[in-house]
């Protein structure tokens, strides 16, 4: 303890000037709005590259299973395209890079994800640079993940589905009754879907998917099967405990959605308000 002091004595000048130093600099941020943005730029900057370097160390720890994944998605690819219709020429099938859809899909990786708060949210390595903006879809190969809501010029965050804010439209596959997702915060591996009419048929194990009535998610989108469910106090709606069909705890490589008609839809919908 003594030597604590003794150093502390012997270096006071430079304890203070430094102490000085950091108020100042502080000070200078809180007041003057330039700094601000240019320190907050940095400070996300280096986040991003220590969530980077962190994620790159599961990843190699994961490998295996993401590998598997990967496999699993391939396989379903090619029967897919081993079911094409024979009949068409090779001249009328169109060229993978020419084909224009209504979504377009980039990949991302995972450098953070939270799961264990009410409000939660996930990082991704690409931002504005890499074409990545606000209100895209995210998603893997098993299901639905969230909707991104803040970008930069390297990094993008995430609004998990396990966020008490988010709320996304989804149905029965089996018919056309639809709700609001929306999580209860408490089973990182249970969402609810709420609002869903009592005409509804209802069975265990069955899928729900995307309603396809946002413009952010595509239809028929996969987001997990029914556990069990109540009908809430005016006997008219229900209640779906769905589990996820993604494992939202181990989430890698994932795949951002963007709708190339969007802003010519939502000038329409506005024209008719």
């Amino acid at each position: 303890m003594q030597q604590i002091f003794n150093f502390l004595i012997k270096n006071k000048n430079s304890i203070l000037f430094l102490f000085l130093l950091a108020i100042s600099i502080f000070l200078t941020i809180q007041n003057h709005a330039f700094h601000k943005s240019r320190f907050i730029s940095s400070a996300n900057f280096v986040t991003g590259g220590i969530y980077s370097w962190s994620n790159s160390i599961n990843t190699y720890l994961h490998l295996d299973e993401y590998n598997e994944r990967l496999l699993e998605e391939n396989n379903k690819l090619r029967n897919i395209i081993s079911n094409i219709n024979d009949s068409i020429s090779i001249e009328k099938q169109l060229d993978s890079t020419s084909f224009e859809g209504d979504y377009l899909f980039r990949t991302a990786r995972v450098i953070n994800n939270n799961f264990s708060k009410p409000n939660n949210y996930l990082t991704l390595n690409r931002g504005e640079k890499s074409g990545i903006h606000p209100e895209y879809g995210v998603i893997t190969s098993q299901g639905i993940v969230g909707i991104v809501d803040r970008v930069n010029k390297n990094y993008s965050r995430v609004i998990s589905i396990l966020n008490s804010n988010s709320r996304i439209n989804a149905q029965l596959k089996n018919t056309n009754h639809f709700g609001s997702l929306v999580w209860n915060g408490e089973d990182p591996n249970i969402v609810q879907l709420i609002d869903v009419p009592r005409q509804a048929p209802l069975q265990k194990g069955d899928t729900i998917i995307t309603g396809g009535r946002s413009l952010i998610f595509p239809k028929g989108l996969p987001i997990g099967s029914i556990t069990d469910f109540t009908l809430d106090q005016t006997q008219s709606y229900y209640t779906i405990n769905i589990e996820l069909f993604n494992d939202m705890t181990n989430i890698g490589y994932v795949y951002v959605i963007e709708n190339v008609n969007k802003e010519e839809i939502k000038a329409l919908q506005e024209s008719e308000q």
